[in-house]
């Protein structure tokens, strides 16, 4: 496939990823706000922020190509940038924070920090 070929075929949008989204919206009351992250090697990162409530999630799909289909095919959703008022909306659950500290949420001790003789 030439560069000129891939940029006349259109991305489909993966259908697992639409049915999640158009759940996710539904959920926030009808419309929420997706921003496209760009992620390298691993695709491009959907993070999405209910309109109602502000809650967060997020899909990774292969490219921003993908990324704009999967807006254009979901009802209610709109493409936004990380802007004031769209961070200030944003509500990060505790399920949420947990999940993006990994390992270290189920943590109970943890190493005395290196650098502790300049902070004290």
């Amino acid at each position: 496939m030439t560069e000129e070929t891939a940029e006349k075929t259109p991305a489909t949008a993966p259908s697992d990823v639409v049915s999640s989204i158009r759940g996710f919206v539904a959920a926030a009351g009808g419309s929420a706000k997706a921003v496209l992250q760009p992620t390298g090697q691993a695709g491009v990162r959907v993070t999405l922020v209910g309109e109602e409530g502000g809650l967060l999630g997020d899909r990774v799909v292969a490219d921003v190509a993908t990324a704009e289909a999967v807006v254009d095919a979901v009802d209610g959703l709109e493409t936004a940038e990380w802007d004031r008022e769209l961070t200030s909306a944003a509500n990060v659950t505790p399920k949420h924070w947990r999940k993006m500290a990994g390992w270290v949420a189920g943590q109970k001790r943890f190493p005395k920090a290196r650098n502790r003789k300049i902070l004290d």
